[in-house]
């Protein structure tokens, strides 16, 4: 198969590998960029963390809860370059997206962009009014939302990265700090599920056989690969899971002790972050 420089500097730029070790995996992977970096972790090639589809295209990340907290919306808007993505009327238009999003508590993107923006149109339309007026390719990226007792959200100075957090609980004046840490925590160390219960059976199997193919390339014996892989997996969990993980601002503790603390009741009920690139 025909393995093409932009293939490798993607898969370059995803796990930080060296060129001829990622065009060897393409190769290998027929070119699947899932299983090229399958192939790099299990031979212990250095991996980013960050696991996600990168986007190459530029634009805002935006989020934000509504009056009473109850309803939180994260958004993304992207376009071709660094210049539009920092215009003050971009960012404005994002915004005007976002409020919309909000009054209406939309729950996903289809709905969002069938909404009545103003009077040129609908949010779709509207996009592609912006793309005229602008001359670059504007679309909306990405949308999330969640409803709960208590929502936070955190916008990352930037504009590129942007969270939201629903707890289960709204009883604590505390709370609503609380949940602003939260968010700033899942910006800081992109969790993969709220906690081991989250993360899905296709995440699972692939850390085992990775854990498997990692010991038995450090020469471990066959039968102990899978007590070895299940090991890992749990250091997976408490690394990536964002109750397990440890509370950075009191690294000390974990999330979830750190909510016990403040009532044996709360807990994280979801969460979602969007990041450009």
């Amino acid at each position: 198969m025909n393995i093409t420089a932009s293939q490798v500097n993607e898969l370059r730029k995803q796990t930080g590998a060296g060129m001829m070790d990622c065009k060897k995996a393409l190769v290998e992977s027929n070119g699947d960029m899932e299983k090229a970096i399958d192939l790099l972790r299990k031979k212990g090639q250095k991996v980013a963390a960050n696991r996600a589809d990168r986007d190459a295209k530029d634009g805002v990340v935006l989020s934000k809860t509504n009056a009473d907290n109850s309803y939180a919306a994260v958004l993304m808007i992207n376009c071709e370059t660094d210049f539009v993505a920092k215009n003050e009327d971009f960012v404005k238009y994002a915004e005007s997206i976002l409020d919309l999003a909000i009054a209406n508590k939309v729950k996903e993107v289809e709905s969002l962009k069938k909404l009545q923006l103003s009077d040129k149109g609908t949010v779709e339309e509207t996009i592609i009014d912006q793309t005229g007026v602008i001359g670059e390719k504007i679309d909306l990226g990405g949308f999330e939302a969640i409803e709960a007792p208590l929502t936070a959200a955190y916008i990352h100075p930037g504009n590129r990265l942007a969270t939201i957090v629903g707890l289960n609980l709204n009883n604590n004046e505390k709370l609503a700090q609380i949940g602003r840490e939260l968010a700033m925590q899942v910006a800081a160390m992109d969790p993969v599920g709220v906690d081991e219960h989250d993360v899905s059976d296709e995440v699972i199997k692939r850390e085992i056989e990775v854990g498997m193919d990692q010991a038995r390339n450090e020469g471990k014996p066959e039968e102990m690969l899978e007590k070895i892989a299940k090991g890992k997996l749990n250091k997976f969990f408490r690394e990536n899971t964002l109750l397990n993980q440890d509370f950075v601002r009191e690294n000390k503790k974990t999330v979830r002790q750190y909510l016990s603390e403040v009532d044996k009741n709360l807990t994280v009920t979801a969460f979602k972050r969007l990041m450009l690139g």
